[in-house]
C-alpha cells in the first residue's frame, strides 16, 4: 500500500501543465471536447489553463468625422433609392420577342415551366397570354426552348421590368431589377485596417432602409413591413478588388437587388427587409459567425454573386457613378 501511494505521488509531481486553448473551436480541439478535457484534468488533481474565447467585434474603434475620407475613383459619398417606376409603352410579347427566335419544329422534350411537351401546347393554366398556347421559341444566349405562351405567364408574374432570366441556365435577358424598398447606401473610408488585410484601410457601407407599406411589386401590396438591425454597417477592404466590389454593389444597390422583402431565415418574421443573394460582411474585427474578416475567398465569391445578378464590370459604364 505504501508503495501504491509513492507511485501516485511521483505521478502527480511529473505531469507537466497542459493548455486546453481556443475554446471557441477555432483549432482542431472542438470546444465540447476542451471542456470536458478540463473537467476530467480538474477532477484528477491535474492542473489545467484555460484561455478566453476570443470576442466579437462588430464595429471598428471610433472615428471621428475628420478622419472619415471620400474613397478615390468612386464620386459622392452615399445613393438614394425611390420606389419603383413601372415601365410602360411595351407589351410582355414585345418584351420577349427580342430575346426569342421562333422553333417551327420542337423537340420531343418536356418545356421545363408547364412540364408538357414542347410538340403539344402550353399546359399554362393561369391568366391567359394573347399568344398561342401552342408557339415554341429558343432563347438567344442560352438556347433553351420552351413555350412562348409559358415564358409570357412567367414575365407577367415577376417584375415586368423589360428583362427575363432563364428558368433553367439563369441567363439574364436585358437588365435585371429588383424590389428592394426605399433606402440609403453610404459609403467612405474609414482608418482602420480589417483583419487578413494589414496593408490597407476599410471601406464602410451603412445601409439605412425604414419600415413602410409594401408595393404592387412585393409579396403583400398594400400591408406593412419591418426593417430590423438598421443601418446596417458592411466592410470592405480599401484594395484594389475591394473598390471593384464596392462600384458593382452601387450598381446592384440603383438596380434594388440588395434586399427584398420576405421571410427572415433567421427569426422567421414574415413582412420584414431580407438580404438577397448577395453576402456582405458585417463584422469589423473578427469572424466569429462567419460575416467577418479574415475570409481569402470572400470578395471573389461575392463578385460571382453580383455576375449571377447580370452585373459585372460592363455593368459599371452603363450606371451612373
Amino acid at each position: 500500500m505504501m508503495m501504491m501511494v509513492m507511485m501516485m505521488m511521483v505521478v502527480v509531481v511529473w505531469v507537466p501543465t497542459v493548455p486546453v486553448k481556443n475554446l471557441n473551436g477555432s483549432s482542431p480541439v472542438n470546444p465540447a471536447l476542451a471542456g470536458i478535457t478540463g473537467i476530467l484534468m480538474s477532477a484528477a488533481g491535474l492542473p489545467v489553463c484555460l484561455t478566453r474565447p476570443p470576442k466579437l467585434v462588430l464595429h471598428p474603434p471610433p472615428v471621428s468625422k475628420s478622419e472619415i475620407k471620400s474613397i478615390p475613383g468612386v464620386s459622392n459619398t452615399s445613393r438614394k433609392t425611390t420606389k419603383k417606376q413601372a415601365k410602360k409603352g411595351k407589351t410582355p410579347e414585345e418584351v420577349l420577342k427580342k430575346y426569342l427566335q421562333k422553333v417551327r419544329h420542337p423537340p420531343e422534350e418536356d418545356c421545363t415551366i408547364c412540364m408538357e411537351r414542347l410538340t403539344a401546347p402550353s399546359g399554362y393554366k393561369g391568366p391567359q397570354p394573347t399568344v398561342k398556347p401552342d408557339l415554341v421559341g429558343k432563347l438567344s444566349k442560352c438556347g433553351h426552348i420552351y413555350h412562348i405562351y409559358c415564358l409570357v405567364a412567367m414575365y407577367n408574374n415577376g417584375n415586368k421590368d423589360g428583362s427575363l432570366q432563364c428558368p433553367t441556365c439563369k441567363t439574364i435577358y436585358g437588365v435585371k431589377t429588383g424590389t428592394q424598398p426605399p433606402g440609403k447606401m453610404e459609403y467612405h473610408l474609414i482608418p482602420h485596417s480589417l483583419p487578413g488585410h494589414p496593408d490597407c484601410k476599410t471601406i464602410r457601407i451603412i445601409y439605412s432602409i425604414p419600415p413602410g407599406i409594401q408595393g404592387p411589386e412585393h409579396p403583400n401590396p398594400g400591408k406593412s413591413f419591418s426593417a430590423r438591425g438598421f443601418p446596417r454597417h458592411c466592410y470592405l477592404p480599401d484594395s484594389e478588388k475591394g473598390r471593384k466590389v464596392l462600384k458593382l454593389l452601387l450598381v446592384a444597390w440603383d438596380r434594388r437587388l440588395i434586399f427584398a422583402i420576405g421571410t427572415s431565415s433567421t427569426t422567421g418574421e414574415s413582412d420584414t427587409v431580407i438580404w438577397n443573394e448577395v453576402h456582405h460582411k458585417t463584422e469589423f474585427g473578427s469572424n466569429l459567425t462567419g460575416h467577418g474578416y479574415p475570409d481569402a475567398n470572400y470578395l471573389d465569391n461575392v463578385l460571382a454573386e453580383l455576375a449571377a445578378q447580370g452585373i459585372s464590370e460592363d455593368s459599371t459604364s452603363q450606371e451612373k457613378d
